[in-house]
């Protein structure tokens, strides 16, 4: 399952969000610590924008779609949270 995922996120999906115009780069990271109670693979996600106005237009704009495509595949295999990060130094 994980080789798969990786496999459609770097042939299909990453592509897909760096198309929408909003971002400037993604990065794709395994989380290397897990936790006691962890049973899955954790992988996160990055992606860097020019400004919170770039967010919010992939947000409203793009995001609906995109996040329904990969429930549409994965269903309650693949769980998703969203965080904003603010570089601050």
């Amino acid at each position: 399952m994980e080789a798969e995922w990786l496999n459609w996120m770097r042939a299909e999906h990453l592509p897909e969000v760096m198309a929408t115009g909003c971002f400037l780069e993604v990065k794709m990271m395994r989380l290397l610590t897990q936790a006691d109670d962890d049973e899955g693979i954790n992988i996160a996600v990055q992606y860097t924008a020019q400004s919170m106005a770039d967010y919010d237009r992939y947000r409203d704009t793009h995001a609906p779609a995109l996040q329904a495509k990969t429930r549409d595949k994965y269903g309650e295999r693949v769980l998703a949270y969203r965080s904003l990060l603010e570089v601050i130094g």
